[in-house]
Protein backbone atom coordinates (compact mmCIF):
# COMPACT_ATOMS: atom_id res chain seq x y z
CA UNK A 1 0.00 0.00 0.00
CA UNK A 2 1.47 2.93 -1.04
CA UNK A 3 1.98 6.33 0.84
CA UNK A 4 -0.22 8.54 -1.50
CA UNK A 5 -2.62 6.02 -1.29
CA UNK A 6 -2.96 5.70 2.44
CA UNK A 7 -2.88 9.86 2.38
CA UNK A 8 -6.09 9.90 0.00
CA UNK A 9 -7.85 7.40 2.34
CA UNK A 10 -6.68 9.66 5.79
CA UNK A 11 -8.48 12.99 3.90
CA UNK A 12 -11.16 10.80 3.08
CA UNK A 13 -11.83 9.53 6.63
CA UNK A 14 -11.19 13.14 8.58
CA UNK A 15 -13.48 14.62 6.13
CA UNK A 16 -16.18 12.62 6.75
CA UNK A 17 -15.20 12.49 10.88
CA UNK A 18 -15.56 16.42 10.31
CA UNK A 19 -18.91 16.11 8.54
CA UNK A 20 -20.59 13.64 10.98
CA UNK A 21 -19.32 15.97 13.53
CA UNK A 22 -21.03 19.20 12.29
CA UNK A 23 -24.58 17.58 11.64
CA UNK A 24 -24.14 16.12 15.00
CA UNK A 25 -23.54 19.72 16.54
CA UNK A 26 -26.70 21.21 14.04
CA UNK A 27 -28.96 18.66 15.88
CA UNK A 28 -27.68 18.45 19.24
CA UNK A 29 -28.49 22.96 18.62
CA UNK A 30 -31.72 21.80 17.21
CA UNK A 31 -32.52 20.17 20.40
CA UNK A 32 -31.10 22.42 22.30
CA UNK A 33 -33.65 25.29 21.08
CA UNK A 34 -36.37 23.04 20.75
CA UNK A 35 -36.16 22.56 24.61
CA UNK A 36 -35.56 25.82 25.14
CA UNK A 37 -38.52 27.02 23.61
CA UNK A 38 -41.02 23.93 25.56
CA UNK A 39 -39.49 25.25 28.83
CA UNK A 40 -40.33 28.76 28.12
CA UNK A 41 -44.33 28.09 26.87
CA UNK A 42 -44.45 25.86 30.22
CA UNK A 43 -43.06 29.40 31.63
CA UNK A 44 -45.57 31.29 29.62
CA UNK A 45 -48.92 28.76 30.58
CA UNK A 46 -47.80 29.44 34.30
CA UNK A 47 -48.09 33.11 33.98
CA UNK A 48 -44.15 33.18 34.89
CA UNK A 49 -43.37 35.36 31.52
CA UNK A 50 -40.04 36.74 33.76
CA UNK A 51 -38.69 33.55 33.17
CA UNK A 52 -40.23 32.48 29.63
CA UNK A 53 -38.42 35.55 28.51
CA UNK A 54 -34.88 34.89 30.03
CA UNK A 55 -35.20 31.62 28.33
CA UNK A 56 -36.54 33.12 24.92
CA UNK A 57 -33.86 35.50 24.49
CA UNK A 58 -31.21 32.31 24.82
CA UNK A 59 -32.86 30.49 22.52
CA UNK A 60 -33.39 33.88 19.71
CA UNK A 61 -29.55 33.94 20.22
CA UNK A 62 -28.89 30.89 19.03
CA UNK A 63 -31.51 31.18 16.35
CA UNK A 64 -31.87 34.18 15.34
CA UNK A 65 -33.97 33.85 12.25
CA UNK A 66 -36.63 31.74 14.52
CA UNK A 67 -39.68 33.16 13.58
CA UNK A 68 -41.53 30.88 16.86
CA UNK A 69 -39.18 32.26 19.38
CA UNK A 70 -39.98 35.85 18.31
CA UNK A 71 -43.70 35.52 18.45
CA UNK A 72 -43.08 33.91 21.70
CA UNK A 73 -40.64 37.04 22.97
CA UNK A 74 -42.56 39.54 22.32
CA UNK A 75 -45.79 37.91 23.35
CA UNK A 76 -44.21 37.20 26.73
CA UNK A 77 -42.98 41.38 26.86
CA UNK A 78 -46.51 42.41 25.72
CA UNK A 79 -48.30 40.39 28.72
CA UNK A 80 -45.15 42.33 31.00
CA UNK A 81 -46.28 45.49 29.62
CA UNK A 82 -43.12 46.24 28.22
CA UNK A 83 -44.64 47.14 24.83
CA UNK A 84 -41.75 48.94 23.74
CA UNK A 85 -39.76 46.15 24.08
CA UNK A 86 -42.40 43.78 22.26
CA UNK A 87 -42.96 46.22 19.37
CA UNK A 88 -38.54 45.81 18.87
CA UNK A 89 -38.99 41.91 18.67
CA UNK A 90 -42.17 41.62 16.34
CA UNK A 91 -41.16 44.73 13.97
CA UNK A 92 -38.34 42.82 12.17
CA UNK A 93 -40.37 39.32 11.92
CA UNK A 94 -43.40 41.49 9.76
CA UNK A 95 -40.80 41.88 6.70
CA UNK A 96 -39.53 38.18 7.15
CA UNK A 97 -40.49 35.61 4.73
CA UNK A 98 -41.34 32.92 7.53
CA UNK A 99 -44.09 35.66 8.89
CA UNK A 100 -47.49 34.61 9.53
CA UNK A 101 -50.93 36.38 10.51
CA UNK A 102 -50.44 35.88 14.30
CA UNK A 103 -47.65 38.10 13.94
CA UNK A 104 -49.23 40.93 12.25
CA UNK A 105 -52.05 40.19 15.28
CA UNK A 106 -49.55 40.16 17.76
CA UNK A 107 -48.03 43.51 16.83
CA UNK A 108 -51.18 45.40 16.30
CA UNK A 109 -52.40 44.52 19.91
CA UNK A 110 -49.33 46.09 20.80
CA UNK A 111 -50.11 49.12 18.83
CA UNK A 112 -53.49 49.09 20.45
CA UNK A 113 -51.99 48.69 24.26
CA UNK A 114 -50.03 51.72 23.03
CA UNK A 115 -53.05 53.52 22.41
CA UNK A 116 -51.73 54.07 18.86
CA UNK A 117 -54.82 53.10 16.91
CA UNK A 118 -53.85 54.09 13.65
CA UNK A 119 -50.92 52.06 13.65
CA UNK A 120 -52.60 49.07 14.77
CA UNK A 121 -55.00 49.46 12.03
CA UNK A 122 -52.40 49.80 9.34
CA UNK A 123 -50.73 46.67 10.46
CA UNK A 124 -54.14 44.71 10.74
CA UNK A 125 -54.81 45.88 6.67
CA UNK A 126 -51.52 44.87 6.01
CA UNK A 127 -51.54 41.72 7.61
CA UNK A 128 -55.08 40.98 5.39
CA UNK A 129 -53.07 42.27 2.51
CA UNK A 130 -50.97 39.38 2.55
CA UNK A 131 -53.65 36.89 4.63
CA UNK A 132 -56.95 37.55 2.98
CA UNK A 133 -58.58 34.23 4.77
CA UNK A 134 -57.13 35.44 8.06
CA UNK A 135 -60.33 35.33 10.66
CA UNK A 136 -58.22 36.81 13.85
CA UNK A 137 -57.41 39.49 11.73
CA UNK A 138 -60.47 40.43 10.59
CA UNK A 139 -62.00 40.31 14.01
CA UNK A 140 -59.53 42.33 15.53
CA UNK A 141 -59.97 44.85 12.59
CA UNK A 142 -63.19 44.90 13.36
CA UNK A 143 -62.67 45.54 16.81
CA UNK A 144 -60.48 48.81 16.11
CA UNK A 145 -62.86 50.62 13.71
CA UNK A 146 -65.88 49.80 15.43
CA UNK A 147 -65.97 53.00 17.28
CA UNK A 148 -65.52 55.35 14.16
CA UNK A 149 -67.99 52.90 11.38
CA UNK A 150 -70.05 50.01 12.41
CA UNK A 151 -70.87 49.16 9.27
CA UNK A 152 -66.99 48.50 7.94
CA UNK A 153 -66.74 46.79 11.63
CA UNK A 154 -69.16 44.45 10.32
CA UNK A 155 -68.17 44.19 6.70
CA UNK A 156 -65.09 42.62 8.54
CA UNK A 157 -66.32 40.12 10.88
CA UNK A 158 -68.62 38.92 8.25
CA UNK A 159 -65.28 38.47 5.93
CA UNK A 160 -63.41 36.75 8.51
CA UNK A 161 -66.72 34.12 9.17
CA UNK A 162 -66.91 33.49 5.06
CA UNK A 163 -63.08 32.93 4.82
CA UNK A 164 -62.18 31.36 8.27
CA UNK A 165 -65.46 29.89 9.26
CA UNK A 166 -63.80 27.90 12.13
CA UNK A 167 -62.82 30.99 14.26
CA UNK A 168 -65.09 31.78 16.80
CA UNK A 169 -64.66 35.05 17.62
CA UNK A 170 -66.45 36.37 14.27
CA UNK A 171 -69.29 34.95 15.10
CA UNK A 172 -68.98 36.68 18.88
CA UNK A 173 -68.77 40.06 17.66
CA UNK A 174 -71.34 39.76 14.74
CA UNK A 175 -73.89 38.36 17.18
CA UNK A 176 -73.93 41.35 19.26
CA UNK A 177 -73.40 43.82 16.55
CA UNK A 178 -76.86 41.99 14.83
CA UNK A 179 -78.24 41.82 18.46
CA UNK A 180 -78.64 45.52 18.98
CA UNK A 181 -79.38 46.42 15.35
CA UNK A 182 -82.35 44.22 15.98
CA UNK A 183 -81.29 41.87 13.27
CA UNK A 184 -82.56 38.90 15.18
CA UNK A 185 -82.41 35.59 13.13
CA UNK A 186 -78.58 36.54 12.47
CA UNK A 187 -77.80 37.56 16.17
CA UNK A 188 -79.87 33.99 16.93
CA UNK A 189 -77.56 32.11 14.28
CA UNK A 190 -74.47 33.42 15.14
CA UNK A 191 -74.62 33.27 18.61
CA UNK A 192 -75.69 30.31 18.92
CA UNK A 193 -72.45 28.91 16.39
CA UNK A 194 -70.32 30.87 18.54
CA UNK A 195 -71.91 29.19 21.70
CA UNK A 196 -70.93 25.46 20.37
CA UNK A 197 -67.53 26.70 18.90
CA UNK A 198 -66.57 28.17 22.68
CA UNK A 199 -69.21 26.47 25.53
CA UNK A 200 -66.99 26.75 28.43
CA UNK A 201 -65.97 29.90 27.39
CA UNK A 202 -66.36 33.00 29.81
CA UNK A 203 -68.13 34.98 26.95
CA UNK A 204 -70.62 32.24 26.15
CA UNK A 205 -73.26 33.03 29.62
CA UNK A 206 -73.53 36.90 27.99
CA UNK A 207 -74.34 35.09 24.43
CA UNK A 208 -76.46 32.27 26.33
CA UNK A 209 -78.89 35.43 27.46
CA UNK A 210 -78.30 37.42 24.27
CA UNK A 211 -79.72 34.68 22.29
CA UNK A 212 -83.15 34.05 24.46
CA UNK A 213 -83.46 37.88 24.61
CA UNK A 214 -83.59 37.33 20.42
CA UNK A 215 -85.77 34.88 20.74
CA UNK A 216 -88.27 36.59 22.73
CA UNK A 217 -87.81 39.74 20.55
CA UNK A 218 -87.90 38.10 17.32
CA UNK A 219 -91.53 36.73 18.47
CA UNK A 220 -92.88 39.57 19.48
CA UNK A 221 -92.20 41.93 16.73
CA UNK A 222 -95.60 42.33 15.05
CA UNK A 223 -93.97 40.89 11.57
CA UNK A 224 -90.83 38.70 11.97
CA UNK A 225 -90.42 38.76 8.26
CA UNK A 226 -89.08 42.38 8.95
CA UNK A 227 -85.99 41.12 11.37
CA UNK A 228 -83.95 40.99 8.32
CA UNK A 229 -83.93 43.57 5.72
CA UNK A 230 -81.65 42.10 3.06
CA UNK A 231 -84.17 38.89 2.78
CA UNK A 232 -81.16 36.32 1.58
CA UNK A 233 -83.07 33.24 0.24
CA UNK A 234 -81.79 31.19 3.76
CA UNK A 235 -82.90 34.23 5.96
CA UNK A 236 -87.03 33.78 3.97
CA UNK A 237 -86.27 30.28 4.25
CA UNK A 238 -85.60 30.01 8.08
CA UNK A 239 -88.38 32.63 9.15
CA UNK A 240 -90.83 30.61 6.67
CA UNK A 241 -90.45 27.50 8.96
CA UNK A 242 -90.16 29.82 12.18
CA UNK A 243 -92.97 31.05 11.96
CA UNK A 244 -94.96 28.41 11.77
CA UNK A 245 -94.19 28.04 15.69
CA UNK A 246 -95.25 31.67 16.73
CA UNK A 247 -98.57 30.52 18.40
CA UNK A 248 -96.39 28.37 20.45
CA UNK A 249 -95.01 31.44 22.30
CA UNK A 250 -98.69 33.10 23.27
CA UNK A 251 -98.17 31.94 26.60
CA UNK A 252 -94.48 33.18 26.96
CA UNK A 253 -90.94 31.79 25.81
CA UNK A 254 -88.61 29.41 28.14
CA UNK A 255 -86.71 26.77 28.10
CA UNK A 256 -89.26 24.24 27.72
CA UNK A 257 -90.75 25.99 24.77
CA UNK A 258 -87.81 27.26 22.88
CA UNK A 259 -87.16 23.20 22.83
CA UNK A 260 -90.67 22.66 21.33
CA UNK A 261 -90.57 24.98 18.72
CA UNK A 262 -86.45 24.11 17.84
CA UNK A 263 -87.56 20.51 17.65
CA UNK A 264 -90.57 21.36 15.03
CA UNK A 265 -88.06 23.71 13.00
CA UNK A 266 -85.80 20.79 12.94
CA UNK A 267 -88.35 18.41 11.53
CA UNK A 268 -89.40 20.85 9.57
CA UNK A 269 -86.21 22.40 7.46
CA UNK A 270 -85.39 18.57 6.75
CA UNK A 271 -88.60 17.71 5.40
CA UNK A 272 -90.72 18.66 2.06
CA UNK A 273 -88.36 20.93 -0.16
CA UNK A 274 -84.62 20.87 0.10
CA UNK A 275 -83.14 23.56 2.24
CA UNK A 276 -79.02 24.64 2.31
CA UNK A 277 -77.04 22.15 4.01
CA UNK A 278 -75.93 24.09 7.36
CA UNK A 279 -74.16 22.76 10.05
CA UNK A 280 -75.39 24.16 13.08
CA UNK A 281 -78.73 22.21 11.75
CA UNK A 282 -77.39 19.47 11.20
CA UNK A 283 -76.24 19.42 14.65
CA UNK A 284 -79.73 20.18 15.68
CA UNK A 285 -80.63 17.49 13.99
CA UNK A 286 -77.82 14.67 15.37
CA UNK A 287 -78.70 15.65 18.69
CA UNK A 288 -82.70 15.39 18.03
CA UNK A 289 -82.25 11.92 16.21
CA UNK A 290 -79.94 10.55 19.58
CA UNK A 291 -82.67 11.68 22.02
CA UNK A 292 -80.21 14.55 23.39
CA UNK A 293 -81.45 17.86 21.87
CA UNK A 294 -83.94 18.78 25.18
CA UNK A 295 -80.56 18.37 26.98
CA UNK A 296 -78.52 20.85 24.75
CA UNK A 297 -81.91 22.96 24.91
CA UNK A 298 -81.53 23.11 28.70
CA UNK A 299 -77.33 23.54 28.50
CA UNK A 300 -78.23 26.61 25.45
CA UNK A 301 -81.51 28.49 27.71
CA UNK A 302 -82.11 26.94 31.13
CA UNK A 303 -79.84 28.29 33.74
CA UNK A 304 -80.45 32.19 31.97
CA UNK A 305 -83.89 31.14 31.69
CA UNK A 306 -84.93 29.86 35.43
CA UNK A 307 -81.54 28.40 37.47
CA UNK A 308 -84.01 26.59 39.40
CA UNK A 309 -86.21 25.22 36.74
CA UNK A 310 -82.94 24.06 35.17
CA UNK A 311 -81.41 22.54 38.26
CA UNK A 312 -84.27 20.77 38.82
CA UNK A 313 -84.61 18.94 34.65
CA UNK A 314 -80.60 18.35 35.37
CA UNK A 315 -81.60 16.34 38.53
CA UNK A 316 -84.44 14.14 36.57
CA UNK A 317 -82.99 13.84 33.31
CA UNK A 318 -79.31 12.71 34.60
CA UNK A 319 -78.70 10.05 31.89
CA UNK A 320 -79.79 12.65 29.39
CA UNK A 321 -78.05 15.46 30.59
CA UNK A 322 -74.57 12.95 30.83
CA UNK A 323 -75.10 11.94 27.68
CA UNK A 324 -74.98 15.35 25.78
CA UNK A 325 -72.24 16.71 27.71
CA UNK A 326 -69.93 13.66 26.60
CA UNK A 327 -70.57 14.47 22.91
CA UNK A 328 -70.05 18.06 23.22
CA UNK A 329 -66.97 17.10 24.93
CA UNK A 330 -65.37 14.33 22.63
CA UNK A 331 -65.63 17.08 19.29
CA UNK A 332 -65.46 20.16 18.09
CA UNK A 333 -68.36 22.30 16.47
CA UNK A 334 -66.53 22.97 13.59
CA UNK A 335 -68.06 24.99 9.86
CA UNK A 336 -67.50 23.87 6.56
CA UNK A 337 -66.60 26.19 4.49
CA UNK A 338 -69.25 26.82 1.58
CA UNK A 339 -71.66 27.33 4.30
CA UNK A 340 -71.83 31.28 4.03
CA UNK A 341 -75.49 32.13 3.41
CA UNK A 342 -74.88 36.07 4.42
Amino acid sequence: MTLFYLCNRMKKILSILMLSSLMLGKSVLAQSTDQLHETAKAFMRQGDFSNAVLVLNRALRQMPENTAFAKDLALSYYYQKDNLKALEIIKPVLESKDVDDQCFQIAGNIYKQLDQIKECEKVYRKGLKKFPASGPLYSELGEIIFVDSKLDAIKNWEKGIETDPSYNKNYYNAARYYFFSADRVWAIIYGEMYANMDPTGIKTPEIKQLILDSYKKLFTEPDIKRTDKDKTGFVKDYLEVINKQSSVTAAGINAEILSMIRTRFVIDWFSGKNKPAFKLFSYHQQLLKEGIFEAYNQWLFGATENLSAYENWVRTHPDEYKSFLALQKSRMFKVPADQYYH
